[in-house]
C-alpha cells in the first residue's frame, strides 16, 4: 500500500519545519511547497531548501507570487518599518504591521491546487493561535472555514474525496513546538525565523521574540546566532 501523499507548506522557519517533521514521522509522502511572495529577504527560502533536503522530501516546489506591488505589510513593503522590541503583552494584542493581507488564504489556495494536481490527500500548514503575532488567518475558525471552501471548490471535494487540511501546531505553545521539533530531529540550525535577512537574526522582532521564548520554555539552546538576543 502506497504512503498517503501530503503537501506541506514550508517557509523555512521553526514552525513549518516542525510541521514537515510531523508529516514525515507519520510516514507521509511529503511534497513541500515554498512560496516566494516578495518578502523582504530570501534567507527563509534558502532555509526551506535546506530543511527539505535534510528530510529527503519527495518533491520541493518553490513558487514565485510577488505580492510586493500590492503592499500593505512591513514584510513586503520596505518603506514600512518592522516592529521591534515589543513586549510579550503587546505581541498578539492586535494585528501588527507584519501581517500580509490574506497571505494564508493565498498560500492555502496554492497548496490546494498542487494537492489536487498530484492527487494528494492532505495539506499541512504551520498555523499557531497560542504564541503568535495576532494574525487573523492563524485562528482555528479560519481553518474550519477554509476546509469547507476546499470541500466545495475542488473536484475531489465534489466527488466525496475532500483534501484534509491539518494544523498540528494550532494549539501548541512555542515551547511545545520546540520540544516536538527536537524530538523529531528538526535541524534548528538550518531554520530562519527573523523578519530581517541579515547575517544574524535581529533578536528583537516579534518572530525572533517568539522563537527565543519557545527555546527558553523548552530548556533548549537555540543554535542560530543573534545580533541582540532579548534578556530573559
Amino acid at each position: 500500500m502506497s504512503a498517503t501523499r501530503a503537501v506541506v507548506l514550508l517557509s523555512g522557519g521553526l514552525d513549518s519545519s516542525t510541521v514537515l517533521a510531523i508529516a514525515s514521522s507519520k510516514g507521509r509522502e511529503v511534497h513541500a511547497l515554498t512560496v516566494d511572495y516578495g518578502q523582504r529577504h530570501r534567507k527563509e527560502i534558502q532555509a526551506a531548501k535546506k530543511v527539505a533536503k535534510h528530510f529527503g522530501v519527495e518533491e520541493h516546489k518553490v513558487l514565485t507570487i510577488d505580492l510586493s506591488p500590492i503592499g500593505g505589510s512591513a514584510l513586503t513593503d520596505r518603506r514600512m518599518p518592522v516592529p521591534e522590541g515589543r513586549s510579550a503583552a503587546e505581541i498578539g494584542g492586535g494585528i501588527p504591521a507584519t501581517y500580509v493581507p490574506a497571505r494564508n488564504t493565498i498560500l492555502l489556495g496554492l497548496a490546494l491546487s498542487q494537492a489536487e494536481s498530484i492527487d494528494a490527500d492532505e495539506i499541512y500548514i504551520a498555523a499557531n493561535a497560542i504564541d503568535y503575532s495576532g494574525y487573523p488567518d492563524c485562528r482555528p475558525e479560519f481553518y474550519e472555514a477554509f476546509r469547507e471552501v476546499a470541500r466545495l471548490g475542488t473536484k475531489r471535494g465534489v466527488e466525496g474525496r475532500p483534501i484534509h487540511i491539518h494544523t498540528p501546531l494550532i494549539r501548541m505553545t512555542k515551547g511545545d513546538i520546540v520540544r516536538t521539533g527536537a524530538k523529531l530531529g528538526v535541524p534548528f540550525e538550518l531554520t530562519w525565523s527573523c523578519y530581517h535577512g541579515r547575517a544574524k537574526a535581529c533578536g528583537v522582532c516579534d518572530s525572533c521574540h517568539l522563537r527565543l521564548k519557545g527555546f527558553r520554555e523548552a530548556g533548549i539552546q537555540d543554535p542560530i546566532a543573534y545580533e541582540r538576543p532579548p534578556k530573559r
